[in-house]
């Protein structure tokens, strides 16, 4: 396993960058990785590169982490709660202000969040904080609803809120059990995720199973309670212009979730789950590749359309697209 976690494996391209405009095509760039596409049985579909090699899923273990919250004994007061729980948001207004009531309602404050202070993604918010000189604050960076949920679970268990991003706090060890049992293997390591918050490795498999599982879970149960939530409030989950928040606007049912350093995930109930990473970390190929495996599970090309081909600019016109490459069918 070790050596797995620090050698790369030579992947497939999944993704294929074209330029033109004078006459020829040229292939300019490429995507390696990995991607998984599983049956609504967990049976494989479509296994692209090392789909078992444990890999960091990043804020794509959001969803399954969600549920240990509920399990912990927190009840949130709507289900907007529990999506901003679940979220990576880009720190709009309301983003902000759900996360804080969040902690409010468990008689906590943005001091008590251990993410670190960021100012916002969304680039409107963001440039007129710039302009107005404020600065980075912690309700505003991306994760801050997964911190106020989490302190709130530990109200909630009677756990301390201080050391909560401790491995072996109370509910960071339940996050680890939960993340392993919803994949279908354990956990292969735990590092510090971008947020300050454990990371745990896992596959590309397991990652697509435990999402799946969310989504074909019975109503009322942890699992369909997160899934319902984020899937009734997709802009929460992201927010403006995101992937996230329009592929679920456009797809009925379907739960996404994307992860840093170039890994997504997405599973729709009665079709499947995919799964993917992208060595390189980016996020230019994640949209196209992410859509070839929905295609997969029988989303239609025409509502995917704009995710499966994206353009690539020159001068003021387009002049190439970046697409899935052959081997996503």
């Amino acid at each position: 396993m070790g050596d797995q976690l620090s050698r790369w494996a030579d992947e497939p391209v999944l993704v294929e960058v074209w330029r033109a405009g004078l006459g020829v095509d040229v292939l300019e760039s490429v995507h390696r990785g990995a991607l998984v596409v599983l049956g609504a049985d967990g049976a494989p579909l479509l296994e692209v590169g090392d789909v078992a090699r444990p890999v960091l899923p990043r804020s794509s273990n959001k969803p399954v982490q969600a549920t240990t919250y509920l399990q912990a004994g927190w009840e949130p007061r709507h289900d907007r709660e529990l999506a901003i729980a679940a979220a990576s948001h880009n720190g709009e207004d309301e983003h902000r202000a759900l996360a804080g009531e969040l902690l409010a309602g468990a008689g906590l404050g943005p001091d008590d969040l251990g993410c670190p202070p960021a100012l916002p993604q969304h680039e409107r918010t963001r440039a007129e904080w710039l302009v107005a000189g404020r600065a980075p604050e912690r309700l505003a960076m991306n994760c801050s609803g997964k911190h106020a949920a989490m302190l709130a679970a530990c109200v909630a268990a009677g756990w301390p809120t201080a050391g909560y991003l401790d491995r072996d706090h109370p509910l960071q060890q339940a996050i680890e059990v939960r993340l392993g049992e919803a994949a279908g293997e354990p956990v292969a390591a735990v590092v510090v995720d971008g947020c300050g918050a454990p990371q745990h490795a896992i596959s590309l498999t397991g990652l697509a199973r435990g999402v799946l599982s969310l989504v074909q879970a019975e109503p009322g149960t942890p699992g369909r309670r997160v899934a319902d939530a984020m899937r009734a409030h997709p802009w929460l989950v992201a927010g403006t212009g995101r992937e996230d928040t329009e592929l679920m606007q456009a797809v009925d049912g379907l739960l996404v979730k994307g992860g840093a350093d170039g890994v997504h995930v997405a599973a729709l109930p009665g079709a499947g789950a995919v799964a993917l990473k992208l060595d390189d970390g980016g996020d230019r190929g994640r949209a196209p590749a992410l859509a070839a495996g929905l295609r997969r599970l029988g989303v239609p090309a025409e509502t995917l359309a704009r995710w499966l081909v994206t353009p690539v600019s020159g001068g003021e016109g387009v002049v190439g697209e970046v697409r899935a490459a052959a081997v996503l069918g």
